[in-house]
């Protein structure tokens, strides 16, 4: 892929008062980014990364101890960091979002995005793309119910299909949110009916910076390398870009896309050592996150996203499956990172990811 020429000056990335360092993202992950993975991503040179959505009345009815605890979780090194809202309820969206305030969130998100059957049959998520009236009114209650300098921004897709109708509602979501005071929109580029089928349609995002201006816009879609997050800005003139199935297993993309924005060479791969290590690190911060009795059954998930940067990465897949107790992930450890191999760049296949 071949990159145009890097912009000299570059006006800062604002999201209300917080100014990022650099354009380079985590999103919001559901059932994936909880603080283990915010704090690997953030180490990893993140600018702002944002916790797995939830659930209007799940903030507004869990005790936060416990099982639960770790949703409203906040290290000291996650800020800035950013909570995500979904729900079909107006009316539940302002206490909850006093909740994730009150939790050391630094920003609200509102979810306008997801596309997945079960938001759209609870009326949640993309869902609000159709009836804009709800979608501007949940903005009302999150802005009102938040201290002023605590950033509100959202998170759409491109429409909920292609048709002209679709599109208009599009803006006038777009447009009334800024209007309300909303700091910074992602926009994914797909539609809520696509799903996760088909490219992203950068050229959409493009329009959208355009039609914004000087407000804040960050890009979403098809960010599975550095050189697709840096080309999406070349291309698009986003602010930023907000990088999800991406970074799962691979915080690495995050230094390597600063490498590229900076006008520096690719960095390579990480090693098999060095794999090994953010393994360990990942590892720990489970323990301390979920539990020493409940930490493997999430890490798993991880370690197979992991495996795409091994060059033995299906039998390594498969041992993974076949994992049951820490004993077995010592052992896989000592049989598939005892030498420091070069590791390799993932090799995405876009059916078996989700963005």
């Amino acid at each position: 892929m071949t990159l145009t020429p890097l912009p000299v000056a570059r006006p800062p990335i604002l999201l209300g008062s917080i100014q990022l360092a650099h354009p380079f993202v985590q999103a919001a992950l559901s059932g994936y980014s909880d603080w283990p993975m915010r704090t690997l991503a953030r180490r990893h040179g993140a600018a702002y990364t944002l916790a797995e959505v939830m659930l209007e009345r799940f903030v507004n009815e869990v005790r936060g101890t416990g099982k639960t605890g770790h949703h409203l979780h906040v290290a000291e090194q996650d800020h800035p960091v950013g909570g995500q809202l979904m729900g079909s309820d107006p009316e539940r969206f302002g206490p909850a979002a006093r909740r994730l305030v009150q939790a050391g969130f630094d920003v609200i998100d509102i979810n306008f995005g997801c596309p997945v059957r079960t938001a759209l049959g609870g009326c949640r998520g993309g869902y609000h793309l159709s009836q804009p009236a709800i979608a501007l009114e949940i903005v009302d209650r999150v802005r009102e119910a938040v201290p002023p300098d605590r950033p509100v921004t959202l998170k759409m897709r491109r429409g909920m299909d292609d048709t002209s109708g679709s599109r208009d509602r599009f803006f006038e979501i777009l447009d009334g949110a800024f209007a309300r005071g909303v700091a910074a929109v992602t926009v994914h580029g797909r539609t809520v009916e696509q799903k996760y089928r088909g490219p992203s349609r950068w050229e959409f995002l493009k329009e959208v910076k355009q039609h914004a201006g000087h407000r804040t816009i960050l890009g979403s879609g098809d960010l599975f390398t550095a050189e697709a997050c840096v080309s999406m800005l070349q291309q698009t003139g986003v602010d930023g870009v907000t990088i999800a199935r991406g970074a799962i297993g691979n915080p690495w993309i995050f230094s390597q896309a600063r490498a590229l924005w900076n006008g520096d060479p690719l960095l390579e791969p990480p090693t098999l050592f060095e794999q090994r290590d953010v393994l360990r690190e990942h590892q720990s911060l489970m323990e301390e996150c979920y539990g020493p009795s409940r930490w493997l059954g999430s890490f798993r998930k991880f370690a197979f996203k992991y495996a795409r940067l091994h060059p033995q990465e299906e039998q390594l897949r498969n041992a993974v499956s076949e994992m049951r107790s820490p004993e077995d992930w010592r052992a896989i450890q000592d049989r598939f990172y005892a030498e420091d191999l070069p590791g390799r760049f993932p090799q995405v296949c876009e059916a078996d990811v989700a963005e």
